[in-house]
């Protein structure tokens, strides 16, 4: 009889990458790192590769509620992490799922690509604000979303604050304004740091790292939140959680690498190969 202990599990909801760098993949090479089970339930199919995304099809909202309650009602799940969502029937449909399981939910609104490809109709956006983020423990909007989503648009560093209380009245119970766009002149400490903010809204935590002269970013967005979730199906607090997954991502980008003939990767297993870079 093995003696091996189950790893905790982590179920992300989101769209393919066929390139690999972002999507279902970036999200399960993440959870791997972490030590953790992945497993995955697929809103849509994308053609896409370094250079951008040449087409994108959403699944049925049948086919994703049957993947998510083949894995929640036998496996079970400590943590949901979602993705693209692309129209408001999938939005709505999988704010219920998420809402009906008992287990912290970490929501990535995801609107455009890297590369500037829509990947959320417009017309989802109020399903976004009113079911999915209401049911997200942690939101994780960069300040593209953060934009489309309310309105405010930072261009500061002491703009951040503003954003993330805009972000909180739709009723996630923590937010982490992500930074990384922020232009290096416009942070405080020294213009060359990728400064975060996460804040439930009464604590603030503020998460600096150095900022890496690299392009190959491909997938930064997905991977973060996968980090988040992977932590938080280990018990984690929510500010460890997001304080180790910042930690990740800082060494993924810095060990970002070229692939095609456009935006690479971020690298999921660059504490596994000892690639980095100073």
């Amino acid at each position: 009889m093995s003696t091996l202990k189950t790893p905790p599990r982590v179920l992300t909801v989101a769209g393919s990458d066929s390139g690999g760098g972002a999507g279902i993949q970036a999200d399960l090479k993440t959870m791997l790192a972490f030590g953790v089970h992945g497993m995955s339930v697929v809103t849509a199919v994308t053609a896409q590769n370094s250079r951008g995304v040449q087409g994108a099809w959403e699944l049925p909202v049948e086919a994703v509620r049957a993947q998510y309650r083949s894995v929640a009602d036998d496996i079970g799940v400590q943590a949901v992490k979602t993705g693209m969502l692309a129209s408001a029937e999938l939005v709505e449909a999988v704010a219920e799922l998420i809402s009906a399981t008992d287990a912290p939910a970490v929501v990535d609104p995801v609107g455009v690509s890297k590369h500037g490809d829509p990947l959320l109709a417009a017309s989802a956006l109020d399903s976004v604000r009113t079911k999915l983020l209401p049911a997200a423990t942690v939101a994780t909007p960069n300040l593209d979303e953060v934009a489309q989503l309310t309105g405010v648009r930072v261009e500061s560093e002491d703009d951040l604050r503003r954003a993330a209380a805009a972000v909180l009245e739709y009723g996630p119970r923590w937010v982490l304004i992500k930074g990384g766009h922020l232009a290096p002149d416009a942070a405080r400490a020294g213009g060359n740091q990728a400064v975060d903010l996460l804040t439930d809204g009464s604590s603030e935590h503020w998460l600096r790292a150095p900022r890496h002269d690299n392009r190959h970013t491909h997938g930064t967005g997905c991977t973060l939140a996968s980090a988040v979730a992977s932590g938080l199906a280990k018990g984690q607090s929510v500010p460890e959680a997001v304080t180790a997954a910042k930690e990740y991502v800082t060494g993924a980008i810095a060990a970002g690498f070229a692939l095609g003939a456009g935006i690479g990767p971020v690298d999921h297993g660059w504490r596994l190969s000892g690639r980095t870079r100073a």
